[in-house]
């Protein structure tokens, strides 16, 4: 199933794709995203997962919809996630490190 990992939901690796594609440089500032009919049958999966993976992004304001028209990488997304993984790495290493070294 397209390498996904059993071990968590569908619906934030679905999530976490898309935010790869937007940090890496795939998918840039006001592009349009792949439509949910494209990723599911990209993926082969049930279009409630892919749609509930896309709210995701819609929520955290990494993209946007349009109406009739699709859905689009929003203006400054990239930046939001680069910021995002610096947090968690901080808080997921760092942090337990400077506990520890003390």
């Amino acid at each position: 199933m397209h390498g996904f990992d059993e071990t968590r939901p569908i619906y934030i690796q679905i999530k976490e794709r898309i935010e790869e594609q937007i940090v890496s440089g795939q998918l840039q500032e006001a592009e349009q995203i792949p439509s949910p009919t494209q990723l599911v049958q990209f993926y082969k999966m049930n279009h409630l997962t892919i749609s509930r993976g896309i709210n995701l992004l819609v929520e955290d304001g990494i993209i946007y919809k349009r109406r009739g028209v699709g859905m689009f990488v929003a203006k400054g997304a990239k930046e939001i996630l680069l910021q995002r993984r610096k947090e968690q790495f901080v808080s997921q290493y760092i942090d337990p490190l400077l506990r520890e070294a003390k």
